[in-house]
């Protein structure tokens, strides 16, 4: 198996006249692809390590590392306006008390952001949820900071959402503990 990704990586490194005159890796069929991609797949799974030299032997960064800097950002913001956000005194629904906690900035004559409050509201039926309900339009100041671009817009303590969010998703986020 590793002389097939030998063989294979040679073909793809040599000069494209002798690649011509082995195999053009540039025309292969769809399903000679999709046999390739399979083979190294199944090499690398085997023997990580043949992929070391070109990520230079350092550990791959986790998908979210990229954004770590903007997530940073995100919190900052949403500690900064917590008061605003999940004011238990605000417009809204569910038990002040509540444990979740969520803040939905919505726009008049929106029907995403309806059908947002609905399910949100059927969420805070089954879960110990607190909904507080924001206009961008009477807090155009909040939602210029945190720069909603779009509604329904979502801030959980941990985290905020553009556009509408199907319960299910929101359900997972609450019952993880984002919305904590």
């Amino acid at each position: 198996m590793k002389s097939l990704f030998y063989l294979i990586v040679a073909g793809l490194l040599s000069s494209p006249a002798t690649a011509r005159t082995q195999t053009d890796f540039r025309a292969l069929s769809d399903a000679e692809r999709a046999i390739l991609r399979a083979e190294i797949r199944a090499v690398l799974q085997a023997s990580p390590e043949i992929a070391a030299p070109a990520r230079g032997s350092r550990p791959m960064p986790e998908p979210w590392d990229v954004y770590a800097e903007e997530i940073d950002k995100d919190h900052a913001l949403i500690e900064r306006f917590a008061d605003r956000l999940f004011d238990p005194s605000a417009p809204g629904f569910g038990p002040q008390e509540a444990r979740a906690k969520l803040a939905l900035l919505v726009k008049a004559d929106c029907p995403d952001c309806r059908r947002a409050e609905t399910e949100l509201r059927m969420l805070a039926g089954h879960h110990d949820l607190r909904v507080t309900l924001l206009n961008i339009d009477k807090n155009a100041d909040l939602a210029e900071a945190l720069q909603v671009d779009q509604v329904p817009f979502y801030v959980m303590p941990k985290m905020m959402l553009r556009g509408h969010m199907p319960a299910p998703i929101l359900t997972r986020y609450l019952e993880n503990g984002t919305g904590q």
